[in-house]
């Protein structure tokens, strides 16, 4: 199956202010994550890309504006599914302040049972994300073959939610997890066990480079590569 490159929206005036933004509309990218979100076509220019998915939030088509202006036959697409959690009331508050408070608490430490107020679930968020990116492996695979790969642009809790699936971690280990403001984590999906190939990735990424089929791409077939790496071939002669 497809390869999935997520990508997190670069630093934003909310990060910069320690707000939690969530829905919260307005949010935008701050001067940094502009930097970064023009240093992503270059990161990205040896990835060939299928179709690029984003979060309807303004973060997110702030950072991919710069990548879709440098390939000029890529148009992202919109899915509600891979916005932001819902944090409900919590939603534009001060971290600082959020911190006192005892849901809190349990938002790090067991968040399969944190309903946000006038919000929704964390399971909730974790379920539809991963239900987006089954749709969109789906699609893929059938218009553009099972070696191509494809980028989402989304938020933190989302990525993580969804390298958790991908890991078979349960939800309440995902706050392990740590991804950066324009990092990138790629996934591969195989019939039958997902990858995980880059997390939270802040250099280059040429070897994301989706790979000819062989017999020495064995780990591409759902088994795991014995020794636990895979040796780079060279791909000046590619």
């Amino acid at each position: 199956m497809a390869t999935l490159i997520l990508v997190r929206h670069g630093r934003s005036t909310a990060n910069t202010e320690g707000v939690l933004a969530g829905w919260t509309p307005g949010v935008r990218l701050d001067e940094h994550g502009a930097e970064q979100a023009a240093a992503l076509p270059a990161r990205l220019a040896a990835v060939p890309l299928a179709a690029v998915v984003s979060s309807p939030l303004e973060r997110c088509r702030e950072t991919l504006a710069p990548l879709l202006a440098a390939r000029p036959g890529l148009v992202a697409e919109t899915d509600e599914r891979i916005g932001e959690c819902l944090y409900g009331e919590w939603s534009g508050r001060k971290l600082k302040e959020l911190a006192q408070e005892p849901l809190m608490e349990v938002v790090q430490h067991h968040p399969s049972a944190v309903s946000f107020p006038g919000g929704e679930s964390m399971r909730a968020m974790q379920a539809r994300a991963v239900e987006a990116v089954r749709d969109w492996n789906a699609r893929i695979d059938e218009a553009h073959g099972e070696n191509a790969a494809y980028l989402m642009c989304s938020h933190g809790d989302i990525i993580k939610s969804l390298v958790a699936d991908a890991l078979g971690l349960h939800l309440d280990l995902f706050q392990r997890i740590h991804v950066e403001p324009c990092s990138v984590t790629a996934i591969r999906y195989t019939r039958s066990r997902p990858f995980l190939l880059r997390l939270g990735d802040t250099g280059d990424l040429g070897s994301l480079v989706p790979r000819a089929e062989g017999p020495e791409e064995k780990g591409d077939s759902g088994d795991a590569v014995v020794g636990a790496a895979r040796a780079h071939r060279d791909r000046s002669a590619q």
